[in-house]
């Protein structure tokens, strides 16, 4: 089987003659940009600065020789615009603060304090505050609250749908061009598509954005899934159709060039819980998921990603009636999402696309041989009869072993022999 062809058949529950793997697809499978040094030293491909193609959690772009070498299935389209709001293009130097020289976007522009800590703006625009903060210690950045008061008597849902847009022809023509390089890999093509995450926390405040307007505090937003019902389900639904809009003219331009979508990468659950009930999901979210992924599948031939990390047992389910097809990132670290409960109650009717390994204790602190362990059991359990494409649970973090992830790569190739 071709890389494409081994991805499409797990996804459609056909057992592939090897188990696909994704790295750096999407910005929930990536990989840090230090770690990506790291792996490209590993396999003595030409030593030249990575390029930090996702400046919020500092991803690593995977390059053509970096995905052969690892024997990676899977190319990504990546939304027109970076989590900062400006196109990943143009690529310029950059000096981080733990000491790796690395190529960011042109519109990648920041200051420093006296602490060492490094601030970053919307758009690229110096001239407002910024939007987003890296600690001296830290390896990526957090988002900034910027909220104005809210004033209850007046609140206006176009203040929280300034973000959503028809996307422009200079946009559409950068992704349709993207799409296309990325069919002629040869591998399977997952597209991160605009403005289909509802409720996406890690967009809610608007990083992108010069001035955000509505509710834009996150304690404040989770509030208001409760306090301001009516609110949010206009928001949801006012941006469903914009999202419809724009995937009929992706579909026009480059449809034929994408196999799947990521749509959302709204958290539903905790460590040890889910966010909301069952219940709400399925009053204030699914009948918009449905929606879109009706449509998807209606006119086009793609797959549907789903992103939740946490305890989401509960919800898969409601999860496959919205009509999603994939599932990641399949935190099996969180309460009761065991793998085998997971591939016997749901393996049939979705895919996962994720578990292969722990990377909050077991691959950043394990030993190479913890690491060959799980992930053989993991194998063991998600491949069967197709269904499942290997990757970490989330994207792979600054200071992470060398060792651990030879160890789980090489586990992985070797299963499949």
């Amino acid at each position: 089987m071709t890389s494409r062809q081994r991805v499409l058949a797990a996804v459609e529950h056909r057992q592939p003659d090897l188990t696909p793997m994704d790295f750096g697809g999407t910005p929930v499978t990536g990989i840090h940009c230090s770690i990506i040094e790291k792996l490209r030293n590993h396999y003595g491909l030409e030593r030249r600065p990575v390029k930090v193609h996702e400046p919020y959690q500092m991803l690593g772009m995977v390059e053509d020789d970096l995905k052969t070498a690892m024997g990676i299935d899977v190319e990504g389209v990546p939304a027109p615009n970076t989590i900062f709001g400006f196109p990943p293009e143009n690529y310029k130097p950059w000096s981080t603060p733990w000491g790796q020289e690395v190529l960011v976007p042109a519109d990648f522009h920041t200051t420093t304090d006296e602490q060492g800590d490094v601030f970053i703006y919307p758009k690229g625009n110096r001239s407002v505050g910024p939007s987003g903060h890296m600690p001296s210690t830290s390896f990526f950045f957090d988002t900034i609250i910027r909220q104005d008061e809210i004033d209850e008597d007046h609140l206006n849902v176009e203040d929280n749908l300034e973000e959503f847009e028809l996307i422009s022809e200079a946009d559409l023509r950068r992704f349709a061009k993207m799409a296309a390089d990325a069919r002629r890999t040869g591998r399977c093509v997952i597209a991160t598509l605009p403005g289909a995450a509802l409720g996406d926390i890690a967009l809610v405040p608007g990083p992108f954005m010069v001035h955000p307007k509505g509710i834009r505090d996150i304690s404040e937003w989770y509030m208001s899934l409760s306090a301001r019902r009516e609110y949010v389900n206009e928001i949801y639904a006012r941006q469903t159709e914009i999202a419809l809009k724009n995937f009929k003219t992706i579909n026009d331009a480059c449809g034929r060039d994408l196999d799947v979508v990521m749509l959302c990468g709204t958290d539903f659950g905790t460590q040890s819980s889910t966010f909301c009930s069952n219940q709400t999901f399925r009053e204030l979210w699914l009948p918009h998921y449905r929606k879109m992924n009706d449509w998807i599948h209606e006119n086009t031939e793609w797959k549907t990603f789903k992103h939740s990390c946490g305890a989401v047992v509960s919800l898969v389910d409601s999860f496959i009636d919205a009509g999603f097809d994939i599932l990641n990132p399949v935190q099996c670290s969180a309460s009761g999402m065991d793998p085998q409960v997971l591939k016997d109650r749901f393996g049939g009717r979705i895919t996962f696309w994720g578990g292969g390994v722990d990377t909050q204790r077991v691959l950043p602190f394990g030993t190479p041989d913890e690491v060959r362990r799980q992930v053989r059991e993991r194998l063991e359990v998600f491949s069967k009869g197709g269904g499942y494409v290997f990757n970490t649970i989330h994207n792979i973090q600054a200071k992470t072993p060398i060792e651990n992830l030879v160890a789980m790569l090489e586990t992985r190739n070797e299963f499949n022999n």
